[in-house]
This record gives structure tokens, sequence and C-alpha cells, in this order.
């Protein structure tokens, strides 16, 4: 039996649907209509809109199980976004990732990375940690804008 070989390319509109899939899947408030801020369409929009080149899924052959977005705004870099599909986790298919997203930084001149993981996921952090990521000494505020500020009301505020 033959196994597919892991790959990590830029996304393609044709991904939508699959990366739709995994985030539900991954994110489960990406399903809750209450967060309209957390519409999976508007965020691969948005993104496609602004850095489109930051966006990076993994495949297994044909089959996207990986996900991760960056951005860098010239002072530093962030990643988000970061999702592997259930069946494939622990197989290092996250760590490749975010080598990938942090390299493709790097070339950009970016200095630091930073990222946000809620409270609650105390084993998403544990992964973070062991690629070397630290809690900053800072508090994260947010605010949300236009359309998506009656949200905020309606969201607890750990809720990113």
């Amino acid at each position: 039996m033959t196994t597919a070989t892991l790959s990590i390319r830029r996304f393609e509109a044709s991904d939508t649907d699959a990366v739709v899939a995994l985030w539900q899947e991954a994110f489960p408030e990406y399903r809750e209509v209450t967060r309209p801020h957390r519409n999976p369409h508007l965020s691969i929009a948005n993104k496609m809109a602004t850095q489109p080149e930051l966006f990076f899924v993994a495949t297994l052959g044909e089959r996207l199980v990986g996900t991760v977005m960056a951005g860098y705004d010239g002072h530093r870099g962030w990643l988000y976004s970061l999702a592997v599909d259930g069946s494939q986790r622990r197989l290092g298919i996250g760590t490749r990732l975010i080598a990938h997203a942090e390299a493709a930084l790097v070339a950009m001149g970016c200095p630091k990375v930073n990222l946000q993981v809620l409270t609650a996921k105390q084993e998403v952090r544990a992964f973070y940690e062991a690629l070397g990521y630290r809690a900053d000494a800072v508090i994260s505020l947010g605010k949300r804008l236009g359309e998506h500020a009656s949200a905020e009301s309606a969201s607890p505020p750990s809720a990113a």
C-alpha cells in the first residue's frame, strides 16, 4: 500500500468547501449563527483580499487536511486558523504548517510572530509552547467594528 505524501501549498478558490468543512470541525464556533464574525466564507474572502499569498493548505494526495493563515503588517506577523483534520492530528501536520508560515514571514523580513489562543484551550497552548512560543507579558484587547460591533455584546469576553 502506498502512502500519500504531505504537501503544503497556497490556498486556491477550489479549496473553499474543504476548508470550510475543516474549520467547522476544528472550530465549533464557526457553526454558530450568533457569531457572524466567525463566518468561514467571510474569513476566506477577507484573506483572499489581503495577503492571499500567506494562506496555506496541507494536502495528503488530493485530500485537504490542514490550514494556516499568516499576516504581516511590517511590524510583526500573526498566525491564524491553524486547523488539522481530526483524524490526522499528532502526525506533524500542524508543526509543518507553522514552520511553512514562519518561513514565509521570515522571507518578508518579519522579525516576530504572534498568535492568540483561547484561555480554555490548554492543549492548543501546549502545542505552541512545544514549538517555542511563549506567553508575552501583554493583555490582548479587541473591539468589533462596523456590522460586527453588535456581536460583541452577544459574545463572552474570551471569544476572540
